[in-house]
């Protein structure tokens, strides 16, 4: 367990694990009789991965409402655009089919997101995936849906250029 962020237990990056933890902690947790909500933000590079699709089908199968997977969909990973690289659409109906109950939201809209996870803490009976539609560098001209930016800081000079135009 990862102990240096509050609330963030296990960090898997985009190898695609994080979901398959969360359901083991779901598991784990209605074995034990414990009510507790577990939560997976993954990217949509990494949901590319066949073990995301593999745990999606295990949380729908044992009915993990307790989980919440939360995916990043920015349409950018690290080598390009995701529809370039392998595409993920239609996404919602793929959730759909799995078996989950699916939450498309704007990403960028936190009335949009806090709703989400009300909704969430009160479906019952399958996992929920809340889609967050984002815009990879939002705001930030040179930044935007640009993959360069994708796991880069900026230096002194680009974040001063940033800050400007977003405050």
């Amino acid at each position: 367990m990862v102990k240096k962020v509050p609330g963030v237990e296990f960090n898997t990056g985009s190898l695609g694990h994080g979901l398959s933890y969360a359901n083991g902690v779901a598991l784990a947790a209605r074995m034990k009789k414990k009510d507790f909500k577990v939560y997976c933000l993954m990217g949509d590079g990494e949901i590319q991965e066949g073990s995301v699709w593999e745990a999606a089908m295990s949380a729908a199968h044992y009915k993990l409402d307790n989980v919440c997977a939360i995916v990043d969909y920015n349409k950018v990973q690290e080598n390009g655009l995701v529809s370039d690289i392998k595409g993920l659409e239609p996404l919602v109906d793929k959730w759909q089919s799995f078996g989950w109950n699916v939450l498309p939201v704007d990403g960028h809209d936190l009335a949009q997101l806090l709703k989400a996870f009300e909704d969430f803490k009160s479906h019952q009976g399958a996992p929920t995936v809340i889609i967050a539609n984002t815009f990879k560098g939002k705001g930030v001209p040179f930044m935007e849906l640009n993959s360069a930016w994708h796991g880069k800081a900026p230096n002194k000079e680009q974040l001063a250029e940033a800050l400007k135009v977003l405050y």
